[in-house]
């Protein structure tokens, strides 16, 4: 339901971190007029587009060497070294620093793309072959995800941050919405080796892109670069450090709350109970399209409503509200019995946790303090990828025993109780973007 990163700065909460000033003493360049944001953003949506069209070649490659079953197997392998190494992954980025992690995590997506396209053109591999690379894949996702939660406050004043955060999420929609037609395109015309091909030009092109970015100091970073440079094995201390410093803070801990409960209500049905629902109404596999297509589009329009908008007044509200309200509409979705009323209803539905989503990765960045901020950005995507999945058998079995209705009604109170949760937490509810 909420994405991982939410940025809310109260005055007096703003005062106690001088890491972000609640006014850049030079006026802002907007983001969208940026190079080192733009750069960025380029970067990004490369990678997110390499990202799609890797995981059909994967899924046609799998399917296409495999039993269904097989398959599945080799799709799910990615996901456990990730949901086991996330927490890592942010002990990483703070140590190390969110800039270095992404170029190094999207140089071995390359290599590896690239070499797996090689051996498909030379031989026919097992699934091992696969295996092994999704297993690769699932690892640098640990360490890439948190780290690029971590970059925005480096390249972007923090009044800008809410841009650079809807920015994110049209790269977002618009690599998922290209990169199916773009893989499907490669694997048409070069095979499964030539999609690779492709997703490893994709992986390459961010690299030169984020090897020009050049970010701002950040206090607590000093700290960062001398844990990163102590070899006497802290990791397992950093961690622990950023889970207490994550349950003390009064806006953060009660944020990662709402982001765990948001997804664990909206992620069962908004995957495993669309396919059902659209079998029982009788719409085909079309119609889990249409619907999901309703999902990206009101969730766009979201992202680009914020870019363009750029301040949000009283955004712990609007958050939790965005929230019940989407709840709402997703406890909706299972009692239309028209396709066209569905597909509205999704967008509604896309619109109201489009902008949760954007709301939550602001309020993160500007909130939490740097040293700490690519292990909060871990903690907020443990939630969403590596929790809130573990629902799936739940809701499928569940759907199967009682119909998506009543699924979907419970589903949607989990949703409600995180919005408001939200609600109910006054710094939550009062946080404030910089420069609402």
């Amino acid at each position: 339901m909420t994405a991982a990163g939410t940025e809310a700065a109260l005055a007096p909460v703003a005062a106690a971190h001088p890491a972000h000033p609640a006014h850049p003493a030079h006026p802002a360049h907007p983001a969208h007029r940026s190079p080192q944001v733009l750069r960025w953003l380029g970067a990004y949506t490369a990678s997110t587009l390499g990202d799609s069209v890797y995981y059909l070649a994967l899924s046609w490659a799998a399917v296409s060497s495999g039993t269904p079953a097989q398959a599945g197997l080799v799709m799910t392998v990615s996901a456990v070294p990730r949901a086991l190494l996330m927490l890592v992954g942010g002990v990483v980025a703070d140590r190390l620093g969110p800039r270095r992690v992404v170029i190094v995590s999207d140089a071995v997506r390359c290599l590896s793309t690239f070499g797996l396209a090689a051996i498909l053109l030379l031989a026919s591999p097992g699934l091992w072959v696969l295996a092994a690379v999704a297993l690769v894949f699932g690892t640098v996702d640990a360490l890439f995800l948190p780290a690029v939660g971590a970059l925005p406050p480096r390249i972007a004043d923090r009044d800008q941050l809410a841009r650079v955060q809807g920015m994110r999420g049209l790269a977002y929609r618009l690599g998922a919405v290209l990169g199916g037609p773009l893989g499907g395109l490669a694997v048409a015309t070069g095979g499964p080796a030539g999609a690779f091909g492709v997703a490893g030009v994709l992986f390459a092109l961010s690299v030169p892109l984020l090897c020009t970015l050049r970010l701002r100091s950040l206090p607590g970073d000093d700290r960062a670069d001398r844990d990163g440079r102590d070899g006497r094995g802290k990791a397992l201390s950093d961690l622990r450090d950023g889970l207490r410093y994550l349950r003390g803070h009064r806006i953060l801990g009660p944020l990662m709350i709402v982001v765990l409960l948001g997804d664990l209500g909206f992620t069962g049905p908004a995957n495993v109970g669309l396919a059902i629902l659209s079998e029982q109404r009788g719409w085909g596999a079309s119609g889990i399209g249409w619907v999901l297509a309703g999902f990206g589009t009101g969730a766009g329009a979201a992202a680009l409503l914020v870019t363009v908008l750029g301040r949000i007044p009283r955004a712990g509200a609007v958050l939790g509200w965005a929230i019940v309200l989407g709840a709402v509409t997703l406890g909706a979705l299972a009692q239309v019995p028209r396709l066209p009323v569905a597909v509205a209803v999704a967008v509604v539905t896309g619109l109201l946790t489009g902008l949760s989503g954007v709301l939550c990765g602001t309020l993160v960045q500007t909130e939490c303090d740097p040293a700490f901020l690519g292990r909060v950005s871990a903690v907020s995507s443990l939630g969403s990828l590596g929790i809130a999945p573990l629902s799936y058998p739940l809701t499928g079995t569940a759907m199967g025993l009682w119909g998506p209705g009543p699924v979907y009604i419970v589903s949607a109170a989990v949703c409600a109780a995180s919005g408001l949760f939200a609600l109910a937490v006054p710094a939550l509810r009062r946080a404030e973007l910089s420069g609402s």
